[in-house]
């Protein structure tokens, strides 16, 4: 049984790990940089140094809807087949609604933004980044599938999967941005920015189980009298490599991505001169962004196994289709192409040997005013445009909404984001610059205030600018393009 929940509970928590905004609160803030790129290239046109280089950077989310663990589960996992009910985890048996996984890894390697002058720049950004999505999975289902699975309470009963699916990605981008202040009025200023990303698929992987209706008969013995299973992960899988990072190869499984991006900003006190007068990184009264991002997708390899199979079957011992401890993808998919019979009738010639995993493609709206250039407060939309039942190898992003007040100055900054995801989830969170060091959580107090928490994120960052070796601007200098 414990085998059973720790794997639903890998699916609802860090299986499904959904992207969110990377950085949050940080990345629309004056002094980002090369953060800034991320979420809206158009924002690193007429940044305020001449320079700005990453050192390194990581922002890990992770959670889900229908367990909560302790807070010490964060420092102190017990053994896979270890946890006891109601001490380890807690469930939200009751639950109206349809429970979800999501969380994010995205790891910013060394990488550089260059202010070609006052209007324009060029960046360039290295990450490794982990995505996933699944879900979709009503209360009952979890509670039959979670709660000492085969949940005895259902037997007799008819259950029906509409469609529940999960997909992961992990994946190298190398990322080349443009931008440019591409219009500058008496008051106001215009900047777009595009980013071309090298795509490198390390591994990904999706499964659906739709149409799918069964009936409990008793602990070993189930009816499945409709539905489909889709799967498919690329064949490295199959030919995983130890220690793992022998597997993140840059320049294989190769494809191409996009980022868009456009910012206006009102400047009303430019005192007439517009653009013959210097232009400050902060001198708008408010300002408002809106970006696409992760628009592309990788071509993969189909492992040798893989196929669609269609699960009607009688009499079925539901333990004989779970995975296994320490079994391979290879194995347990050779063990269900034998329990179950091929979607397909001749499924060599009728399923493609190839899938394409797309990127979470995401809109994002950002509206930031400035109240006296120490403090300010931003509001910041991040919409998923994959999410929903339709698609099968894509992952998507997590809905949310931020809103963030702010203070900084050159070498400090401190950031307090408000957040609510699109499963009603919200906290409260801190993040603080000093120097080159950047860390933070969004959830920081939801965290610390609660006792049983069912996600949880974390960043940091280190990156070096002209201002942290000593280099001071020139406020009373006109005209100059950029600050050494």
């Amino acid at each position: 049984m414990q085998r059973i929940l720790f794997s639903t509970i890998l699916f609802l928590w860090t299986a499904s790990t959904a992207i969110a905004q990377s950085f949050p609160g940080y990345n629309t803030s004056n002094y980002a940089g090369i953060y800034g790129v991320l979420s809206n290239p158009a924002s690193a046109a007429g940044y305020r140094y001449k320079w700005d280089v990453n050192i390194i950077g990581a922002d890990v989310k992770g959670g889900n809807t229908y367990v909560k663990v302790p807070k010490s589960i964060l420092f102190h996992q017990p053994a896979t087949n270890n946890w006891v009910r109601n001490q380890d985890y807690f469930l939200d048996t009751t639950a109206n609604r349809r429970q979800n996984g999501w969380g994010m890894a995205d790891i910013v390697m060394p990488s550089v933004l260059y202010a070609i002058d006052e209007k324009q720049s060029v960046s360039f950004v290295w990450r490794m980044r982990a995505s996933a999505s699944g879900g979709n999975l009503p209360t009952p289902l979890a509670n039959f599938f979670g709660n000492d699975f085969p949940n005895m309470q259902y037997r007799g009963k008819s259950l029906t999967i509409e469609k529940v699916s999960a997909s992961a990605h992990i994946w190298n981008e190398l990322g080349l941005s443009y931008a440019r202040v591409i219009h500058e009025g008496y008051n106001s200023r215009w900047k777009a920015g595009v980013t071309v990303k090298l795509l490198s698929g390390v591994a990904a992987g999706y499964a659906q189980v739709a149409n799918t209706n069964f009936v409990l008969n008793n602990k070993r013995s189930a009816d499945i009298t409709s539905g489909t299973l889709r799967y498919a992960y690329n064949t490295e899988l199959d030919h995983w490599q130890k220690p793992d990072n022998r597997n993140l190869q840059i320049f294989h499984n190769n494809g191409v991505g996009f980022d868009l991006g456009v910012i206006y900003e009102y400047r009303p006190d430019n005192g007439g001169f517009g653009k013959f007068e210097g232009t400050d990184a902060d001198e708008y009264k408010f300002r408002v962004g809106v970006s696409l991002t992760d628009i592309g997708r990788i071509k993969y390899q189909k492992g040798a196994n893989n196929m669609d199979l269609d699960l009607r079957k009688d009499n079925i011992n539901p333990r004989d289709i779970t995975y296994r401890d320490k079994e391979s993808l290879k194995q347990y998919s050779t063990r269900l192409n034998r329990y179950f019979s091929p979607a397909h009738p001749n499924p060599t010639t009728d399923s493609d040997s190839s899938f394409v995993m797309a990127l979470p493609a995401t809109l994002n709206l950002m509206g930031d005013y400035n109240i006296d250039s120490r403090f300010f407060v931003s509001a910041n939309a991040v919409i998923a445009l994959n999410a929903g039942k339709n698609g099968l190898a894509r992952t998507y992003a997590l809905t949310q909404l931020l809103i963030t007040p702010r203070y900084e100055t050159e070498l400090f900054g401190a950031y307090m984001p408000f957040v609510i995801n699109h499963n009603g989830q919200a906290d409260v969170g801190a993040g603080f610059r000093v120097g080159p060091l950047v860390v933070g959580s969004y959830s920081l107090f939801t965290t610390l205030f609660q006792h049983r928490i069912n996600h949880t994120d974390a960043f940091v960052a280190l990156r070096l600018n002209p201002s942290m070796l000593g280099h001071r601007k020139d406020k009373g200098q006109l005209g100059c393009p950029v600050n050494y």
